[in-house]
């Protein structure tokens, strides 16, 4: 499957962004999904997850009441609402598919889709 990430940009503390990986070349709704980030000098970190059927979701601590990882199967669509950013949620987003069911190690993950930036301002 090849993931294609987008809707990144520079926003302030406080606002919103949504962000969304297109999937391609299999079938969309038989993979788990996730995203991860990673911003400069750190080591990429899981944010969220939602697996494939009943699409149980996981997040981060650290986005947990300010994101909301969801997907549309008719679209192969995977979307990241991210409300109330702050400075440290600055970083590079990926998107990635598993085979695996609510995966939230990186390893887990055998696709990877290229980075969105994100930069909030404070």
């Amino acid at each position: 499957v090849q993931l294609q990430a987008s809707g990144g940009g520079l926003v302030q503390a406080g606002e919103s962004l949504r962000i969304s990986c297109v999937a391609s070349g299999d079938t969309f709704s038989t993979y788990t999904m996730g995203w991860f980030r990673q911003a400069p000098g750190k080591e990429r970190e899981f944010v969220a997850t939602i697996s494939w059927g009943d699409g149980t979701i996981v997040y981060a601590n650290s986005v947990k009441g300010r994101f909301t990882i969801s997907r549309n199967n008719a679209k192969n669509t995977l979307y990241l609402q991210m409300n109330t950013l702050k400075p440290e949620d600055t970083a590079s987003y990926y998107c990635a598919a598993s085979h695996r069911y609510s995966a939230s190690a990186a390893v887990l993950y055998e696709y990877w889709g290229q980075g969105t930036q994100v930069t909030v301002s404070s």
